[in-house]
């Protein structure tokens, strides 16, 4: 993998860059729709590539371990030959994923037992393990197992959890490196920054995670209920730390906003869930601000759902007729609202790396974050 910094902007630490994998190049500042179980929910990947212009998309290691499960992915070939989506792919580790069945987990220093959501089944995800399922998955980039830690969390265990997912990186790092070409695919691990919302935690995390010299970085354990100003402070002090030359993630963020801000500070690299599942529920992100479709105003609006961002999903369809899709619980009117939510997501990260490279993003950031706050 081959990172470059193409532009930065004099105002801010945003800046502009490509991400080269074996499966295609990414620009940054670059969002990642979330495709847990190797699907994006409600979209075609003719869509993710055609319509949304996704240049890269998420699994998760905890839900295709437990289904389709790794026989049926090895057989496959991958994940990229078993969904069809030949452009790069990021596997989370599954440690978020541990972390939200806190009522059947059991932390360990060896790892951690839980229960599956789905049968109640037993597993075991050590450091180890979890590369070689990611091996087996077959993603261009690859996570460490790490624990994710709740807010509020007290400072002692923050430092504890922090300590251990140091000494669970070293352990994957091993393994990644022991197992290297095992599988036939290039992969990258990237380490994650843990430490809560604690600054002398969160700066001795970055320099530990920087210190392994990987070919990129996340940042983890934000966007879990922390206010945002928090959650921006610990993302700048990170960014500050984390080698420049080398692709930043944070992960599970987040709204538009957030993402500007987030790429304001440094950040390369997105994701959430938010997207498709407020699409589910009829609340569209639009380049003028935020729509609820349910709402009686848009019942005889006639125009489309935002001909200023592209894609046919947001110029085709018009707000009356998605505002019925939904009200009457038709299959179509998910889809259509999840297509545009994605759309929106790329189309903006794709306007804040145009803005970069023109020398004005910090004014057109205000300028948007103006507009995403308003409730149309």
């Amino acid at each position: 993998m081959e990172f470059k910094i193409t532009g930065k902007d004099s105002n801010s630490s945003a800046r502009a860059g490509v991400l080269k994998t074996d499966h295609g190049e990414i620009p940054t500042p670059i969002f990642m729709p979330v495709g847990t179980a190797g699907t994006v929910k409600a979209v075609h990947q003719r869509e993710l590539e055609d319509d949304i212009q996704a240049k890269i998309i998420l699994g998760n290691t905890y839900h295709l371990y437990l289904r389709p499960g790794l026989d049926v992915l090895e057989n496959a070939g991958g994940i990229h030959k078993f969904n069809g989506w030949e452009k790069p792919i990021l596997t989370d580790s599954g440690g978020y994923q541990v972390y939200s069945l806190s009522n059947t987990r059991k932390i360990k220093e060896e790892g951690v037992e839980f229960r599956s959501h789905i049968d109640g089944s037993k597993h075991f995800f050590t450091a180890e393990n979890v590369m070689d399922i990611q091996r087996t998955i077959g993603a261009d980039i690859i996570m460490a197992f790490d624990e994710c830690t709740p807010y509020p969390c007290d400072y002692d265990y923050a430092k504890k959890s922090m300590h251990m997912t140091h000494r669970w990186l070293k352990r994957c790092i091993k393994r990644v490196d022991e197992t290297e070409g095992k599988y036939g695919y290039s992969q990258s691990l990237f380490p994650i920054v843990q430490g809560s919302v604690y600054e002398d935690l969160r700066k001795q995390s970055a320099e530990e995670i920087a210190s392994h010299e990987r070919e990129g970085n996340a940042i983890g354990g934000l966007s879990v209920g922390e206010p945002h100003e928090m959650m921006y402070d610990m993302t700048e002090l990170v960014c500050e730390i984390l080698p420049e030359d080398k692709p930043r993630y944070l992960m599970g963020v987040g709204t538009p906003a957030n993402i500007l801000e987030g790429i304001a500070r440094g950040v390369d690299m997105f994701d959430c869930v938010m997207p498709t599942r407020n699409a589910r529920h009829g609340i569209l992100f639009t380049s003028e601000g935020v729509i609820n479709i349910k709402n009686k105003k848009w019942q005889k609006d006639f125009t489309p759902i935002d001909p200023e961002i592209g894609g046919y999903a947001s110029t085709f369809y018009t707000k009356a007729y998605l505002r019925h899709l939904i009200h009457t619980n038709e299959i179509l009117g998910a889809q259509i609202a999840s297509v545009h939510n994605l759309t929106f997501y790329l189309w903006l990260v794709n306007q804040a790396r145009d803005h970069i490279m023109a020398g004005d993003f910090n004014s057109w950031k205000n300028e948007m974050a103006l507009k995403l706050s308003e409730r149309l």
